[in-house]
């Protein structure tokens, strides 16, 4: 497995070059079964696909919990992502976005409980609170990483001037968006500001929530409580209109051999050393998939071939039916 750098020279993290995304082994996308993702997530470990991607809210906790029942035993040389910020009640009700120092600390010990580990390798605010100064959020981190409990700290959908902010207060080792070649956004400015300030980024839906791998061809496709039902991008002309991408970036993946999940992830591994796409799955069989796009080489000619079939701005539809908690 190859391996990839997050944040500055001075502390580093190293991760695998492709990451493990594991929300949908818990929520959102339809029916789950946790021994087949604990399965997962061992083959994953064994493949040193060893960057384990989570968050408090997935579950809500029980996500936390999965993870930690698979790597039992196997903590070394295991690199664990988890966020908090994003505030529920036990039985799935939506509280509100918290970033409140208090809060911070006392999320953090829940999420170490849950996991069952006594640090938190990467530990991000999921989304950021507008109603809190991002330096008092942040500083309460800093002072999860002063006692141990966590190592490197991370943001989530976060401004570049929120970056900017929150690096005053501490280093932080990567920023985490939604980056694919049907959410090309990022380019723009995330990446210039990320660059200048050593901040690694870690790219989340990376197959377009599975747009990407051409498997979806009609919203009936998806289960009845698929939250992608009620994403603009699924809708009606939206849909259609994105399918039709994917039928461009079918074909140049047929060309050269592999899947279009596969180049889709391949095109993000090329796009710099300091990208770290997260793909998340459930299932044996997209988990081998994935990993072998790390065998797919493309050229320069395959390159400018991509960017003409998948171009900035050429998905339609928001990101989110309610972009208001995107810091932007």
């Amino acid at each position: 497995m190859q391996t990839r750098q997050l944040g500055s020279k001075d502390n580093p993290l190293t991760v695998s070059a492709l990451g493990l995304g594991c929300m949908g082994m818990s929520e959102f996308y339809g029916s789950t079964d946790d021994t087949e993702s604990i399965a997962v997530i061992q083959r994953a470990l064994d493949a040193g696909c060893r960057f384990l991607d989570t968050a408090d809210i997935y579950g809500p906790f029980t996500n936390e919990q999965l993870i930690g029942r698979a790597i039992a035993g196997r903590r070394d040389d295991i690199v664990v992502a988890t966020k908090f910020g994003n505030q529920r009640n036990p039985d799935g009700s939506w509280v509100g976005i918290n970033g409140k120092p208090d809060y911070v600390r006392a999320a953090c010990d829940a999420s170490l409980e849950r996991l069952g580990v006594d640090h938190i390798d990467l530990y991000y605010q999921h989304r950021v609170d507008k109603t809190v100064p991002i330096e008092d959020t942040v500083g309460a981190m800093k002072e999860l990483v002063e006692a141990g409990k966590v190592r490197h700290l991370g943001l989530s959908e976060a401004s570049p001037s929120t970056i900017r902010r929150a690096q005053a207060v501490h280093p932080i080792t990567a920023l985490q968006t939604e980056y694919s070649l049907w959410a090309r956004e990022p380019e723009d400015e995330l990446l210039p500001v990320l660059r200048e300030l050593g901040i690694g980024f870690v790219a989340y839906s990376p197959l377009g929530r599975g747009l990407l791998t051409g498997q979806l061809t009609s919203i009936d496709d998806l289960a009845d409580d698929d939250f992608r039902r009620h994403g603009p991008r699924f809708q009606g002309e939206n849909l259609q209109h994105n399918l039709d991408l994917v039928a461009r970036v079918k074909d140049i993946a047929t060309a050269k051999g592999c899947t279009p999940g596969q180049l889709a992830i391949a095109w993000l591994l090329a796009q710099g050393n300091d990208i770290v796409p997260i793909p998340g799955t459930k299932r044996l069989r997209y988990l081998d998939e994935n990993l072998g796009a790390l065998d797919v080489v493309l050229t320069a000619a395959d390159l400018v071939a991509i960017d003409a079939a998948a171009p900035q701005g050429g998905s339609a539809g928001a990101r989110y039916a309610d972009m208001g908690s995107i810091d932007r």
